[in-house]
């Protein structure tokens, strides 16, 4: 599903360039929830962007699906991006003046799909992550915990192959940050592959491949705690 090969991001030049990714070369299956953690400044957060197509690789190709993401047009990566990657943050970008169902819907609207249509969806996938009830209200109105599930729900409106969270527990207390990691391995299908970006050792055990990120390489490529349990939430979504 994922193909990296020999890529590198390089910021500056000469003496003082920064290789905040070096000549990585991965690939990461379909069906798989991967995650990958290091200290602040190892690159695993740039190797996310460069997977999401939010950052542009200095070397090397980045392969999602048998579409090589930088071999596209900038309108035609876009479109590609918008439909076939979900994204969660950290601090969860979502529209403070669009309500749960709204920003939920957003993807949907940008692609110009039928606004019932849409709301149908929205409102399916806040019931999902247990937010029915909260689907007009606003960011404001709601708790951490809450606005990550409705990231989650977002990130999933377009029913995309790959989802990519960037520390999505980093501002949330270790009982909210559980449950928004069993919905994010819920979140993984036989065909929808989930990479977690954690500076937490413990969080990146929780992933079926844990990838160690030091000074922008890959220092190791094992198995996580969860590998070959069967593990699947029961907050699937």
């Amino acid at each position: 599903m994922i193909n990296l090969n020999n890529v590198s991001r390089i910021y500056g030049e000469g003496p003082s360039a920064v290789f905040a990714v070096s000549e990585l070369t991965t690939t990461i299956d379909a069906g798989s929830f991967v995650t990958v953690v290091g200290a602040s400044g190892s690159g695993k957060s740039t190797l996310l962007h460069l997977i999401g197509a939010l950052d542009r690789p200095s070397s090397g190709t980045v392969v999602i699906d048998n579409t090589d993401l930088f071999g596209l047009g900038d309108n035609a990566r876009t479109l590609f991006r918008r439909e076939k990657i979900g994204f969660v943050f950290q601090f969860f970008n979502l529209l403070p003046t669009l309500s749960a169902l709204e920003n939920v819907a957003l993807p949907a609207a940008l692609k110009g799909r039928g606004r019932k249509r849409s709301e149908n969806r929205a409102r399916e996938l806040l019931e999902r992550v247990g937010l029915g009830a909260r689907a007009k209200h606003k960011p404001d109105e709601l708790s951490g915990g809450e606005m990550q599930r409705v990231a989650i729900a977002r990130a999933l409106m377009m029913d995309p192959p790959v989802v990519l969270a960037d520390e999505p527990t980093g501002n949330l207390d270790s009982a909210t940050g559980k449950t928004i990691l069993e919905m994010l391995r819920g979140a993984v299908t036989d065909r929808r592959t989930v990479v977690l970006v954690t500076h937490d050792p413990a969080i990146a055990e929780q992933g079926d491949r844990v990838l160690t990120m030091a000074d922008g390489k890959m220092v190791s490529d094992t198995p996580g705690a969860t590998k070959g349990s069967g593990h699947r939430s029961p907050a699937s979504v």
